[in-house]
């Protein structure tokens, strides 16, 4: 099930509906597939989603450029406006550090495959490094990685003086 209605949830039991999650996701190179365990509940305009997901990725390390696997491990809360969010509402809402709005615009389903796409996507590590024993200056040396379109600055010599 990639989509959850909101007519779904609005008709469950205490407007909560419970969903799992187990699938690989296009354009994101896993070593299987992402596990995920939401929960959407009704809180008059707005659905809240909260679960935790969990998976391996397959990255490359920025320093040795070896693929490698990276766990993921991440929590997810996050809120959905039934209506345009420009329109005003009868309740307040707080937003917690970090947290966002996502407008559905009048939308009557909530796509869960797009949903985790971009919070994996948000949970992947800015600097990506196989290890903390990473060498990957030796290794470029070893393997005798270079780029020709940089030989021309082999050969500058800098004027000290």
């Amino acid at each position: 099930m990639s989509v959850i209605s909101i007519e779904d949830i609005e008709n469950s039991a205490n407007k909560t509906l419970y969903c799992k999650f187990n699938e690989e996701i296009d354009e994101i190179n896993s070593a299987g597939p992402i596990h995920a365990d939401l929960e959407f509940q009704s809180l008059g305009d707005f659905i809240e989603v909260k679960g935790h997901v969990n998976g391996v990725l397959k990255l490359e390390c920025d320093l040795c450029l070896k693929e490698f696997e990276y766990n993921l491990d991440f929590d997810i809360d996050e809120t959905y406006a039934k209506n345009a969010l420009m329109e005003s509402y009868g309740q307040e809402t707080e937003l917690k550090d970090g947290q966002f709005i996502t407008d559905l615009n009048g939308e009557d389903k909530i796509d869960i495959y797009d949903l985790l796409y971009q919070s994996v996507i948000l949970n992947i590590p800015n600097k990506k490094v196989c290890g903390i024993n990473c060498n990957g200056d030796k290794f470029l040396k070893e393997e005798n990685l270079s780029d020709p379109r940089l030989d021309v600055f082999k050969n500058i010599q800098i004027d000290k003086g």
